[in-house]
């Protein structure tokens, strides 16, 4: 019978150089090889860092046994490079870490929330006046968070909240134009041309705004439901630019941010973000 590699049976190529991270450094003036099938990759082991596949499964990407099948079929980067190892180690707060080009949650400091924020209460976390704010939605929290943009008082539905800086400051800088949906309930009767017009643009006291896309959902006498998605945030912004086309809005609620979902989540009430939702995010802002 065969006898089984040091390795673990997948045996190593040949050569008299060890891998970088595994023992020592490759003689000088050897180039490096990329992955491959063997599980040889150029990573260099952080020293005290922890498992690869620890470090996945704390992401809540799946069990450690997962978290090895995903590592063997060549489905997770660490700073740009496919890592085969299963025991590679990783320093989670300093390297970006991505599974199927999806970058994943790898610090345990970070907190993601979506939270359902109900009319009459103010996108801040404290109020010198005693009003009613979202941070008394949430409880008492260690954390400090960031909210992704605002909601007005009167307008109800998703908002984002996190302690991961450089994530918020994106979704919310017009830059990276992260699209917002909103479902209004608005005047009717309307018009077939309604929908070209807000794409098109519509001129407001403070330049021109437009949507990105818009549709009717339902129409009830006088009345009617629409969606409207734009990725601007200028203050009062839908219900300015459905007003100036002659439907006020009555009722605000925001449904989407980017590829996150208000769902089902009951008014006033928050959830942890998945990890598909924050590397979607991460995705969108290009992080």
């Amino acid at each position: 019978m065969r006898p089984r590699a040091p390795d673990g049976g997948r045996g190593r190529r040949g050569g008299s150089g060890q891998r970088p991270g595994r023992g020592g450094p490759e003689p000088a003036g050897q180039p490096e090889e990329p992955p491959d099938e063997f599980g040889h990759d150029s990573l260099i082991d952080v020293p005290g860092g922890v498992r690869l596949q620890k470090v996945l499964a704390a992401a809540g990407v799946g069990s450690r046994r997962q978290c090895e099948e995903l590592i063997g079929e060549g489905r997770v980067e660490v700073d740009g490079e496919t890592v085969r190892r299963y025991g590679a180690r990783v320093d989670p707060d300093l390297q970006i870490i991505k599974v199927d080009g999806r970058r994943i949650p790898s610090r345990q400091d970070l907190v993601y929330l979506a939270l359902n924020k109900p009319p009459g209460v103010l996108t801040t976390m404290s109020d010198d006046r005693g009003r009613r704010t979202i941070s008394d939605l949430l409880g008492d929290r260690g954390e400090r968070l960031f909210h992704v943009g605002r909601l007005d008082y009167d307008t109800e539905g998703l908002m984002l909240l996190t302690n991961d800086g450089e994530l918020a400051h994106r979704l919310a800088h017009p830059r990276y134009g992260v699209p917002k949906t909103y479902l209004a309930d608005v005047t009717g009767p309307l018009p077939r041309d309604l929908g070209r017009r807000l794409v098109t643009g519509i001129e407001l006291e403070d330049g021109v705004a437009s949507a990105d896309k818009f549709r009717v959902v339902e129409r009830a006498g006088s009345r009617a439901l629409v969606e409207i998605t734009l990725h601007e945030g200028r203050k009062h912004i839908v219900r300015r630019l459905l007003a100036q086309a002659g439907h006020p809005v009555s009722r605000l609620v925001r449904t989407h941010v980017g590829p996150v979902a208000l769902g089902n989540l009951r008014p006033g009430t928050s959830r942890t973000l998945t990890t598909r939702e924050i590397g979607d995010l991460y995705a969108a802002v290009g992080l």
